[in-house]
């Protein structure tokens, strides 16, 4: 379920500030001052990962008082291993938190490292790498947590500060780069909880009694990501065999890139820029691509298509004329192929879609692949001097749009 604005709190009630300062029950005297091992008493726990077969990152984490420290291990688009130290005020605000990059193990040296710190009602940022430093500061309310990409031990935080508070909807504030993004939080049963990002939507979280994650299914967003909480890792080893993997060219990747094609039809240049996101071991069609669900049709940015002369989309008197010109592409596929939208905005990110500025819609048909594809490809190919077809391959199915040059 969507988060629902209109219930909103923001301050931070005296339970809240208790939680935080005390260590959730934790053991006052467990300080966490390394991560080789998990104090003892202290609430610790690791987090992976996943989307489709691929372990994209390993977080491990130790709270201990008003401290948390974490080791994150992300895989794309290639191995980083980075240690964060979050200090939170006895009113359980954030003070300070360092952020080092380091090698393959937690001692290796510094590669790059972020210090944020609290001063009144803003943060300073000061971030040191390739030996120059740059500082900015950002206005930021006291109970804002750090944004971190891929991991999520913050919003645990966030959910845990949530349960104190008595289980109502609160917009968190968190830090993404140089601003401040809400994020909504709702308790929708008493073992799940559920988190909105501004713009990829809402993910859903099993949770315990005390707000701490168990598992989290990011399916309904565009990140699609899976997390399993477990107990202690080790990471050491697993660090040095993934940065193996990237050294010898085999890694994790962009978890989705950008593909571009141009091609000469019929006297007509046609060109696609597209988001090229990738099976990674899941199903595809009529799953993680729904049937009858507006589908981007790629990733990240909008699908565009381009053409400087005009073109008949469709046969019979199923057509559409396509004038010269840029366009966005979206699809609505079905189990016979669906349609395709071909529409007038330009520019925009591929959740952005707007039916009025639509030029029109074409039939796709639906047809098997000999083998499967792993990375999203739109083609278009050439099938008789004056025309073609457009191409949607993904995993074992193409949905196909035939055209031809106007006046061809």
């Amino acid at each position: 379920m969507p988060f629902q604005g209109s219930t909103v709190h923001r301050r931070l009630t005296p339970a809240i500030a208790l939680l935080l300062a005390s260590g959730a029950g934790c053991s006052s005297g467990a300080r966490a001052t390394a991560l080789s091992v998990a104090p003892a008493g202290a609430d610790s726990a690791a987090y992976v990962t996943r989307l489709g077969n691929d372990t994209l990152a390993v977080e491990r984490f130790v709270r201990a008082g008003g401290r948390v420290e974490a080791d994150v291990v992300l895989r794309s688009p290639r191995t980083t291993r980075t240690r964060y130290v979050l200090e939170l005020s006895p009113a359980g605000e954030l003070a300070r938190m360092t952020s080092t990059e380091v090698g393959a193990r937690a001692s290796d040296a510094a590669v790059r490292r972020e210090v944020v710190t609290r001063i009144g009602d803003s943060l300073r940022v000061e971030t040191t790498a390739d030996g120059q430093t740059r500082t900015r500061v950002v206005a930021a309310a006291g109970d804002v947590l750090p944004f971190i990409d891929m991991v999520h031990w913050p919003y645990e935080i966030a959910l845990m500060r949530q349960r104190a508070g008595g289980d109502r909807p609160v917009a968190q504030p968190l830090l993404t780069g140089s601003r401040v993004s809400e994020f909504g939080l709702a308790i929708v049963a008493p073992d799940s909880a559920t988190i909105t990002h501004p713009t990829r939507g809402t993910m859903r979280t099993q949770v315990d009694a005390r707000g701490r994650i168990l598992g989290l299914d990011a399916g309904a967003t565009t990140r699609k990501l899976v997390l399993e909480r477990r107990p202690w890792m080790e990471l050491d080893a697993a660090t040095e065999r993934w940065m193996a993997l990237d050294a010898a060219g085999r890694s994790v990747g962009a978890l989705s890139g950008r593909a571009d094609a141009s091609v000469t039809i019929g006297g007509a240049t046609l060109g696609v820029d597209y988001g090229t996101p990738v099976k990674r071991g899941r199903d595809i069609w009529g799953a993680l691509v729904p049937w009858g669900t507006l589908w981007r049709t790629g990733a990240n940015e909008a699908t565009h298509f381009s053409t400087d002369r005009a073109l008949v989309f469709g046969t019979g008197s199923d057509t559409l004329v396509v004038p010269a010109g840029r366009y966005t592409l979206f699809s609505i596929p079905a189990r016979d192929g669906g349609l395709l939208l071909i529409n007038r905005q330009t520019g925009q990110n591929g959740q952005t879609y707007d039916q009025a500025r639509d030029l029109g819609r074409v039939r796709l048909t639906a047809r098997p692949l000999v083998s499967a594809v792993e990375v999203f490809t739109i083609a278009i190919t050439e099938e008789a001097a004056t025309g073609g077809e457009l191409r949607l391959q993904w995993d074992r199915t193409e949905l196909v749009a035939p055209f031809r040059v106007q006046g061809r």
